[in-house]
């Protein structure tokens, strides 16, 4: 995976195939974009052309972000509190995207024009060339978020089928996919990609806005309905239907890929004055049960793939609890305002797993983080599914998570300094500490217990301790073993859960 900045995914963007109707009701513009995805999984799939004046397709990194859209040339400013800025095509982006504007039922394209853009130093040279049909990589949002005279941008589709989200006060870290192909696997991921947008121009006092897109790729193809209001949570509701060519061999629904280089578990730290590094430090699920489920996330030697098997999920996330500036040092990268995102099915996901893969990451330019929901049942050639969930940008939890929740995870070496003791020798001591939640309600002399186990191995000293801020400690310890320790945690009072359930897999090799 490359990246264009810190923590900005960068996949090639592939070409436009065609334009809607003018004319139509709302709902006859996402019916015709459905009937064009339905059209173009019947034929053979064409790679888009790759046609950019030789003058863009031989910029290098530097040239390109000295490439710049005007803000006074931004749509809509002046008709409405959103407004409508776009990306030039050029370096990795060499397959422009196809962009147009619905206005009253009316479906006109948004031509290329380097009015629209700034060239600085380097770039300029680049006017020189006849610069006509370039087209546009992608496109950003714009709404007055955190005062009422300035339109921040909340929102960037950018890149095959990513794009990101914030809130208010937040800033950009993870990114959102349409879709996820084969992530992980041994033949290649496949990347689906955007090729066309039809943006409807908001109203004078639009609080949300809304956009259609055509999505292509090999195995499929796909029509998406997007529904985006910006606000202290940034929430997008998600409709779409995918239309299979071939079998797809692993579909992953509503894929959200983030960075974790080292954290406060992390074993093996690099040499640098901040604590953390991270855009998310943990995947949170809401299974259909109810149970909350807690993985702090790693940054492992090889490549890592865990499963969590559910029937109808009620949600999932990655997310950015730690939000104290203390905890990163990072002045530049702002890690502490980095929003957590949460992913809720509007529709029975049906019976599958959400699957974490993480992947071995020098330093916090690498997204290695990729968390999705893949059904049992598969998609196969000729057939197609429905999607229909709601994704958001937020700060702390997921309001209907009462529960505990783990707000430290940590481990080292059991022996105890100075003294000698070789049944000891190789143990690995865990403390996992609780806040918050129904916690706050319980006395610390409250007969709370710990709910413990392992799929394989032993657990050693298993206790529960409440701490002086209110929180509660639950410490173990793992016995020498060569072989990977998959341990669930939880706090329980008379029985019933008082905390979220901690899961974490222990691989003694890293």
């Amino acid at each position: 995976m490359q990246q264009i900045a810190k923590g900005t995914l960068l996949v090639i963007i592939t070409s436009a195939l065609t334009t809607l109707p003018a004319m139509a009701d709302q709902h006859t513009h996402y019916q015709t974009v459905l009937d064009k995805a339905r059209e173009l999984a019947d034929t053979p799939y064409q790679p888009p052309e790759e046609d950019l004046p030789a003058a863009l397709r031989e910029i290098d990194y530097d040239t390109y972000r000295q490439i710049r859209f005007d803000p006074s040339h931004a749509y809509w400013r002046d008709e409405s509190p959103f407004n409508l800025q776009l990306f030039h095509s050029g370096f990795l982006f060499q397959a422009p995207v196809r962009l147009n504007v619905i206005e009253n039922d009316e479906v006109s394209p948004l031509r290329f024009s380097t009015d629209d853009f700034s060239y600085d130093d380097d770039a300029r040279a680049l006017l020189d060339d006849d610069l006509t049909g370039s087209g546009h990589a992608g496109f950003r949002l714009h709404y007055p978020l955190n005062s009422d005279d300035y339109a921040d941008e909340f929102a960037v589709f950018l890149g095959a089928s990513y794009f990101r989200l914030v809130g208010r006060d937040q800033a950009y870290g993870l990114s959102t996919r349409g879709l996820a192909i084969d992530t992980a696997s041994a033949d290649g991921e496949e990347f689906p990609a955007f090729r066309e947008f039809w943006l409807y121009k908001p109203e004078a006092d639009a609080e949300q806005l809304e956009l259609l897109a055509l999505m292509d790729s090999p195995s499929l193809s796909g029509a998406y309905r997007f529904v985006i209001k910006p606000g202290d949570n940034t929430q997008v509701e998600v409709e779409a239907e995918l239309f299979a060519r071939e079998d797809v061999g692993k579909l992953g629904l509503a894929p959200l890929t983030s960075m974790f280089t080292f954290g406060e578990a992390s074993r093996e730290r690099p040499d640098d004055f901040r604590p953390q590094v991270h855009d998310s430090d943990g995947l949170l699920i809401q299974t259909g049960t109810g149970e909350w489920i807690w993985r702090p996330l790693n940054n492992p030697e090889s490549v890592r793939i865990s499963s969590f098997t559910d029937d109808n999920p009620k949600g999932f996330g990655l997310m950015q609890r730690e939000r104290d500036f203390n905890r990163y040092l990072d002045t530049e990268a702002q890690y502490h305002r980095r929003p957590s995102q949460w992913v809720k099915p509007l529709e029975d996901w049906g019976q599958g797993h959400v699957e974490l893969v993480e992947i071995p990451a020098p330093d916090e330019t690498h997204d290695n983080i990729v968390a999705y929901w893949v059904a049992d049942a598969p998609l196969e050639a000729g057939e197609s599914r429905r999607l229909h969930y709601q994704t958001h940008t937020l700060n702390t939890q997921p309001e209907s998570h009462t529960l505990g929740r783990v707000v430290r995870t940590r481990h080292g070496r059991a022996e105890v300094p100075g003294q000698a003791e070789p049944s000891r020798e190789g143990e690995r001591q865990f403390i996992v500490d609780f806040q918050g939640g129904e916690l706050d309600d319980i006395a610390a002399e409250s007969p709370v217990e710990l709910d413990i186990s392992t799929q394989q191995g032993e657990i050693k000293q298993p206790q529960v301790t409440p701490l002086p801020n209110n929180g509660w400690r639950a410490s173990f310890r793992l016995p020498a073993d060569d072989q990977p320790s998959d341990i669930r945690l939880r706090l329980t009072l008379e029985g019933a859960p008082v905390s979220e359930t901690w899961n974490y897999v222990w691989y003694p090799d890293e």
